[in-house]
């Protein structure tokens, strides 16, 4: 009996081996279907396989049912996600939304934590843990990078490693919210040092770190949450002692801000704030790897990796050598080296072919 892969049911067996577009072996005969193998299909793109009958065969109206929500991006979860152009209506109302907290803040020294919580709350109930975090991140990305947009990115990736890590619901938005509001400080720092071009001077940088301690009294002042209020605080701590504003070390560090720091660096890096105006995803997650020895924690450094990396495949890549292709698999031995199938329909194996590199991923 052959099956649209998001008809698939927990129990459902195999009749045959699956191959992906690119040949690769992805689940074998006899394979007893389980959530995660649909989520290794999915990233496989493949769209059919093969079962056992069941004893009561799906209707056609349900297979059109699940066929359009495939067609819209939907998970293989219960739980409904919203398309992605409501996703990015609400992130710019969540923009607006962190702006009148901002102001408000800058005015008076506090913000309006109740409405906070409506604009985050929706968006961060939209999200999935199942969801393509790459192809998320990517699409709620912009050009008009602000501590605005930066803030929202920062607490949604916040959400998902908290997620990832275990934390439970409630934790999770507490820890989403430590980012959305983590620079809300900043209100308090001159706009000339904020937006200034060139680098700033000894005086301009120890004012602009200053944004830790104004955030921490803006948060105590308008909430009773005194964890949200030390990951502004903290955020800039690194487990070696060499952040600020108090050189913290790691067993000193809330572990909300262990998780919100990762986030931050991550989506900084993302904007070309942290490195290059052009940054190259795949360089990203390298350098915030190599800092999980040492200044960030290394548990939720894990969980980005492990959860972006397997998003990678099936994603277009433009090598190094202008040649475009497709991620077909992650190499185990060196995990910033896939293995591409390009247009030629060769394949090239980064972790052979050192001199080639991935200069964009494409969505």
């Amino acid at each position: 009996m052959r099956i649209h892969i998001m008809n698939l049911q927990d129990g459902d067996r195999l009749t045959a081996d699956t191959f992906s577009e690119a040949g690769l072996h992805v689940l074998g005969q006899g394979t007893v279907i389980k959530s995660e193998d649909i989520t290794l299909l999915m990233q496989h793109r493949v769209d059919y396989v093969d079962i056992e009958p069941r004893e009561e065969e799906i209707t056609e109206a349900e297979f059109f049912a699940a066929a359009a929500k495939f067609a819209s991006g939907a998970s293989t979860s219960t739980k409904e996600e919203p398309p992605e152009e409501e996703m990015k209506s609400q992130f710019i109302q969540t923009v607006h939304n962190y702006q009148s907290a901002f102001l408000e803040a800058l005015t008076v020294g506090k913000f309006n934590a109740t409405m906070v919580d409506d604009a985050l709350q929706p968006m961060v109930e939209g999200l999935d843990e199942q969801k393509d975090v790459v192809h998320l991140l990517m699409m709620l990305e912009r050009d008009d990078v602000n501590n605005y947009t930066h803030s929202i990115q920062v607490g949604l990736l916040s959400f998902y490693l908290a997620n990832w890590l275990g934390y439970s619901q409630k934790e999770s938005y507490q820890i989403s919210r430590g980012g959305y509001l983590h620079d809300i400080g900043k209100c308090k720092v001159s706009h000339r040092i904020r937006n200034k071009m060139e680098p700033l001077t000894a005086d301009e940088q120890l004012e602009l770190q200053r944004h830790t301690i104004y955030g921490h009294d803006i948060i105590k002042s308008s909430m009773t949450d005194e964890a949200t209020a030390l990951v502004a605080l903290q955020h800039h701590e690194l487990e070696d002692g060499t952040g600020y504003p108090m050189q913290l070390k790691k067993d000193e560090i809330h572990p909300y801000t262990q998780i919100v720091s990762v986030a931050d660096i991550y989506i900084g890096m993302r904007s070309g704030s942290h490195g290059s105006s052009n940054p190259n995803l795949i360089n990203n997650l390298r350098d915030i790897y190599a800092m999980g020895f040492g200044k960030l924690n290394e548990k939720p450094v894990q969980a980005l990796m492990q959860h972006l990396l397997p998003n990678f495949i099936g994603k277009q890549v433009l090598l190094s050598n202008g040649e475009r292709g497709v991620i077909v698999m992650n190499n185990t031995s060196d995990i910033f080296k896939p293995l591409i199938k390009v247009e030629s329909e060769q394949y090239r194996d980064l972790s052979k072919e050192r001199t080639l590199a991935i200069n964009e991923l494409i969505i």
